[in-house]
């Protein structure tokens, strides 16, 4: 073993200089969210079975994600690090992961903040904390905590291009769309195959309604953010996004079949990649046709997660597409007990996820009047659902869309209560 530092200067416990060199190559994946980072950081648990922070990655693989199943696996890591000598930097870690586990999300967001002020290049505390603003939905900590770090860092050390990646994605989060822009460049001027910062540019595109410039954006540079990447498949939501708001339906729906669709092992970004884009789909006046069921059959097992509101909404977006109103009424039920809770999740369903569900279950039966006035009364805060605004776009697009039904009726023998309600193109002329 070694008493080491690692390649940003932040002393290291339990290495060995086969496990350092496999733990950097993991976190630089890791960091670009690049393909390899769970081999690499294995890797370097074979080689140094008591390297502390080799352990603290793999735990934070699985805790950064919204599937609870996956999230449950960081356990049996955490154990095993608790129990190793650590430096307090590596403590404060440990600390933050057992608040997660937890579901103390505050609480490591706090534990988190406070390693960076002391270790402000420890990248990968502030990678987590800021993958944690992003799913509590937390825009200042999310602009405020890379800001805070960022004059400690500069183009001479190893990974600052993830670091303005992550700068320009919460710039653009809080509006500030042209500063993001230029940090996404910047990123990529240090590194091109910066997956991170190719998805910070879609967000930037989709939020300045530059569909065109997506498109080329993201067509040109498919080799950086489309081979060997755990974004992939959602930079293609973005694509498909843009091609729809080219009035290009078939081509969104091109994209679904060929790499966003549900399938028996589909991930959970999958599901609400495919429910955010098969609604906006059927918005537009296309007809998902029986995409809609088998989607909806893969969030059936997922009714109870209690884990997320902003998975709740995409599973209600599923059942509503699907008419399954068997599974929305389940899913309903389940949310109403949840809300009793004193969670984080049952909190953020009292205040957001329950009427947003119910809205769009009334939005499906035609009930326009309920969804406009279930929709305009969630709170400012609807941001605490998590995701991006891309993401929470579906609600204001979906009020909008009842608030014209209601103005201008829909034609070709639409039924209301019968089914979603729109009919085609020609329902929404």
């Amino acid at each position: 073993m070694i008493a080491a530092m690692d390649a940003r200067g932040c002393r290291i416990t339990g290495a060995t200089p086969a496990g350092l060199h496999a733990f950097e190559r993991a976190l630089v994946s890791f960091q670009n969210w690049r393909a390899g980072a769970d081999a690499a950081v294995e890797d370097a648990l074979h080689k140094a079975p008591g390297f502390v922070m080799a352990h603290v990655l793999r735990a934070w693989q699985f805790l950064c994600s919204r599937d609870p199943r996956r999230m449950r696996l960081a356990r049996p890591v955490f154990v095993k690090a608790d129990g190793l000598s650590s430096s307090l930097r590596e403590q404060r870690h440990l600390t933050a992961i057992a608040a997660v586990l937890g579901d103390d999300f505050e609480g490591a967001k706090a534990a988190l903040g406070a390693l960076l002020k002391l270790h402000p290049r420890d990248v990968l505390a502030l990678q987590v904390a800021h993958a944690l603003d992003h799913v509590t939905g937390d825009l200042a900590g999310l602009r405020e905590r890379v800001a805070a770090v960022l004059p400690h860092w500069s183009y001479s050390m190893p990974g600052y291009h993830a670091v303005l990646a992550m700068h320009a994605f919460s710039l653009g989060e809080c509006g500030e769309y042209e500063r993001a822009e230029q940090a996404a460049h910047a990123a990529l001027n240090a590194n091109a195959l910066n997956a991170r910062a190719h998805h910070a540019l879609a967000h930037v595109f989709e939020m300045t309604d530059r569909a065109d410039e997506g498109v080329h954006w993201l067509d040109r540079h498919a080799d950086a953010w489309g081979r060997d990447t755990v974004v992939a498949t959602h930079c293609r939501w973005h694509l498909a996004l843009f091609h729809l708001a080219r009035g290009d339906g078939e081509a969104a729906l091109a994209l679904h079949d060929q790499h966003i669709g549900a399938g028996p092992s589909s991930d959970l970004s999958d599901l609400i990649d495919g429910a955010a884009l098969l609604w906006r789909v059927e918005l537009a006046g296309g007809d998902p046709g029986a995409r809609w069921a088998r989607l909806a059959q893969a969030w059936v097992p997922r009714i109870d997660d209690g884990f997320c509101s902003f998975n709740d909404l995409h599973a209600m977006l599923s059942f509503v597409g699907a008419r399954d109103w068997d599974s929305a009424k389940r899913l309903e039920q389940s949310l109403a007990r949840a809300q009793q809770l004193p969670t984080r999740h049952g909190e953020t369903t009292r205040q957001l996820g329950l009427a947003a569900c119910r809205a769009l279950m009334a939005f499906g039966t035609g009930n326009d009047a309920l969804t406009t006035t279930l929709l305009a009364s969630l709170p400012a805060m609807a941001h605490r659902l998590g995701g991006s605004h891309a993401q929470r776009d579906v609600l204001h697009l979906t009020l909008l869309k009842s608030i014209e039904r209601m103005r201008r009726p829909a034609r070709n023998g639409f039924r209301a209560g019968a089914g979603m309600a729109w009919n085609g193109r020609e329902a929404l002329a």
